[in-house]
């Protein structure tokens, strides 16, 4: 397996830098990868500083160190450009194009991609957080009619990290509900989640990974035994085939992959905006 070092850096939080270069770089997979996040390279004296530092691990590796860039200073890209490196700008290639083709100078303002453009959009994806932090793991039951998603499953399937992302990312309010033993023994859905059918979508994953996730949190517990893990999972699973409720296996997909498939099947897609 082939070893490289990777630096993400950019003038601002190199958020789209790591975002971007890690999503090219899962097309290669035997390539071993030691990553360096470098934001806010906004100066030369840093910029040359961070050239010096990828020239010092360039002469220390047996292969070149990547460099993916999102500057929208064209000297401070210059200058990391000049490194003993493989760089790529994840901005500029795209950005020069697109003035050509829509007869226009873009902006060159560092942060647009993160920074507070739209107040309206920001302020919706705080309530939705809010909301998502209160309704968490069935703790409220009276605020359902105000969710646009209600995530359902057995304990330690991801169903709070996903409504969090979705709320946070996307301004989506989402609430979620676990599925106990007494729901399962009983094969439907609990009365509180019935009558908000509709809004509902399952969690799902394989029995091994659930019990390895659970024994972090209660080692050597019923509760984490693979048995447990294997009987509610296929009773859950169940409970969604007959009360038609639709559900992922969240085994060995992100978090973003989750909340894109809800978003779809749920119909979110203008949430957002």
């Amino acid at each position: 397996m082939k070893n490289r070092i990777i630096f993400f850096v950019s003038d601002r939080t190199a958020i789209t830098a790591e975002t971007l270069g890690n999503t090219l770089m899962t097309q290669f997979e035997s390539v071993k990868q030691e990553r360096h996040v470098i934001p806010f390279i906004d100066t030369e004296k840093r910029a040359l500083e961070v050239r010096d530092r990828i020239n010092k691990v360039s002469a220390n590796s047996e292969e070149r160190p990547i460099v993916f860039s999102t500057f929208t200073d064209d000297k401070l890209r210059e200058i990391i450009s000049l490194s003993d490196c493989l760089f790529y700008d994840l901005f500029n290639d795209y950005i020069t194009r697109m003035e050509a083709d829509l007869s226009q100078e873009s902006s060159h303002v560092a942060g647009k991609s993160h920074g507070l453009v739209d107040r309206n959009s920001y302020e919706s994806r705080i309530r939705a957080v809010n909301y998502a932090l209160v309704n968490d793991d069935g703790a409220r039951l009276d605020h359902y009619e105000m969710a646009d998603v209600i995530l359902v499953g057995v304990s330690r399937t991801g169903k709070t990290p996903t409504s969090l992302y979705l709320a946070l990312q996307y301004g989506i309010f989402p609430a979620n509900f676990p599925i106990t033993d007494g729901d399962l023994d009983n094969t439907q859905l609990p009365k509180a989640i019935k009558p908000f059918k509709d809004k509902l979508f399952g969690l799902t994953i394989a029995a091994d990974q659930l019990s390895r996730i659970r024994e972090e949190r209660r080692p050597g517990s019923p509760y984490a035994s693979l048995r447990t893990c294997q009987r509610e999972i296929s009773q859950v699973e169940e409970i969604f085939q007959l009360e038609k409720v639709p559900y992922l296996n969240v085994t060995s997909i992100s978090i973003e992959e989750i909340a894109a498939q809800i978003r779809l099947t749920r119909d979110l897609d203008d949430k957002q905006f």
